[in-house]
């Protein structure tokens, strides 16, 4: 037994709350603890406990007795997802006009379905006929728990192999450098090259050496002026005829259309003229 003032010195001491567990006992019963992180934990038990807590549905879905084939396995799937989940599922077939006198048939639609559906559910009602309906309940084999705890599972699967953009970018980036280190020692292996031979010695072939090379002979230092025409050359070239060039015909020039004056058509008749009017004292 402590005293409270000696309790609360401890607890500040301790950087920690003094909370009141048990007000009623004789004495009352105090805890030193980290009262944020006792409310926060207690938040997260609670939490826990309610996703874990199995509240069973009990859907429900509806057939006709003329059903395609194509939509029995569609409302088969549905039906097959909410054993699935764990819950239960209610089907119903409603009958219209002359078809409440086949009850039969309907009866017969219900065992394929629970045929089906054996895997996952149980036929928990038979089927029976509630005036223009007939109706049958299915119950899961797997309790609503068990159910959600494996659709965690396999939530998390899927999102730990979902990747982002960026760790994909990242890997890209790693595996890059990694293969950047092996390729450089392979460029950094020094190159032997063999010396090549200048190109005026493999160009010029080894002079023969029977063949004496003779030395060029040399120009004159300056070209002698060339003699004048005489004055009968210049006349003679004179008299000569020019040879008439042949000439270019020339694009011709589009006229420009003068438009002729309309004739009237030999068959077309002219209006005639307006006759004067006589005059009143021409007749007196």
């Amino acid at each position: 037994m402590v005293a409270t003032g000696v309790a609360l010195k401890l607890a500040q001491d301790a950087d920690l709350d003094l909370v009141e567990v048990a007000p009623d006992a004789r004495p009352p019963v105090a805890k030193l603890m980290d009262y944020g992180k006792f409310k926060y934990e207690s938040d997260m038990k609670a939490r826990e406990a309610r996703r874990n807590q199995a509240n069973t549905v009990l859907k429900e879905i509806r057939f006709r007795l003329k059903i395609d084939p194509h939509d029995y396995g569609t409302k088969k799937g549905h039906v097959v997802r909410f054993l699935e989940a764990g819950d239960k599922v209610k089907v119903m077939i409603m009958f219209r006009g002359r078809e409440q006198s086949r009850p039969e048939m309907g009866v017969r639609l219900l065992q394929r379905l629970a045929e089906d559906v054996a895997d996952l559910g149980f036929v928990e009602s038979m089927p029976k006929q509630d005036g223009r309906n007939m109706t049958m309940v299915l119950g899961p084999v797997k309790k609503k728990a068990d159910a959600k705890v494996e659709q965690r599972k396999r939530s998390s699967e899927i999102n730990a192999q979902r990747k982002t953009k960026s760790e994909a970018k990242a890997e890209a980036r790693a595996q890059a450098g990694s293969a950047q280190p092996a390729a450089e020692p392979a460029s950094t292996e020094p190159e032997v090259e063999a010396p090549e031979a200048p190109a005026a010695e493999a160009a010029a072939p080894a002079p023969a050496p029977s063949a004496p090379v003779e030395p060029a002979p040399a120009k004159p230092a300056a070209e002698k002026p060339a003699p004048a025409k005489p004055a009968s050359a210049e006349k003679s070239a004179e008299a000569k005829p020019a040879t008439p060039k042949p000439a270019t015909p020339k694009a011709a020039t589009p006229k420009p259309a003068t438009p002729k004056p309309a004739t009237p058509k030999p068959g077309t008749p002219r209006p005639a003229a307006p006759r004067p009017k006589p005059s009143p004292r021409a007749g007196r």
